[in-house]
């Protein structure tokens, strides 16, 4: 009997222990997710170090010319005081001449003349009123922009000093106060009945007047009758209208 109880439990807890064995365990709870690791937010690049401006690269200098040119279109930097004595070469279609300019003569008129003919404005000029056997004048632009300012830069009379005899160089002017500008001339003759109406020489031409009696002179003065048309269209209407007259290549001083 006793047997037979300790044979039953003994059997009780083979069998628990054979059920115990072939229970599935419970599922287990699924472990947390772990979220993938957020990939850090992309910085930016850091920028490609940007390539430094270059240097502003300067604007060549202005020629000689341009800066001459700039002068005589600002008529107010036409201001050098003139040497008391000096010579200015002209090359011409003809040859060369020679002035020797004394300024004692007309200050002002020997100023003028001296910054026109040291920023070139001779250079190119006709001769476009040759009058036998009283003068030749010269001194409108072929270029109507130098003109349009030019034209209008007057500049303050001198006392008449010396006479408008042969070879001697004036300025020419209005019949009004203070009119001279820019065109000037050559007296083929003694011419002293200009002296009275205030007409000042400020120099001579002391070379070459063979080659001021020379230009041509068949037009006389009928160009400078045209004059509002040559200070508005330079040398394009007197090439086209008077072709044969002589004119400056070039103008310095010496």
């Amino acid at each position: 009997m006793r047997f037979t109880v300790i044979s039953l439990i003994f059997a009780v807890l083979f069998a628990a222990f054979i059920a115990g064995c072939s229970r599935k365990p419970s599922e287990q709870p699924a472990p947390p997710e772990i979220e993938a690791p957020v990939p850090p937010e992309e910085t930016e690049a850091p920028p490609e170090a940007q390539p430094q401006e270059a240097a502003a690269v300067s604007a060549p200098a202005p020629t000689a010319a341009e800066t001459a040119r700039a002068k005589l279109l600002n008529p107010a930097q036409l201001n050098e005081k003139a040497p008391e004595t000096f010579r200015a070469r002209f090359t011409t279609s003809k040859g060369d001449f020679v002035i020797e300019i004394n300024r004692a003569w007309s200050p002002n008129g020997a100023d003028r003349f001296y910054n026109l003919v040291k920023n070139g404005y001779y250079n190119n000029c006709r001769f476009f009123r040759v009058i036998d056997n009283f003068m030749v004048q010269f001194g409108i632009h072929g270029d109507p922009a130098l003109n349009q300012v030019l034209s209008k830069a007057r500049f303050a009379d001198d006392p008449v000093k010396e006479s408008n005899k042969r070879g001697y160089v004036t300025f020419a002017m209005t019949g009004q106060p203070n009119s001279r500008t820019t065109q000037i001339f050559v007296n083929y003759k003694d011419n002293s009945f200009l002296d009275a109406d205030g007409f000042a020489p400020f120099g001579r031409v002391i070379e070459g007047m063979n080659i001021v009696d020379s230009f041509f002179s068949e037009y006389q003065g009928v160009p400078s009758d045209n004059q509002p048309r040559i200070q508005a269209q330079g040398n394009a209407y007197l090439n086209k209208e008077f072709p044969k007259l002589d004119y400056i290549k070039s103008a310095s001083i010496m």
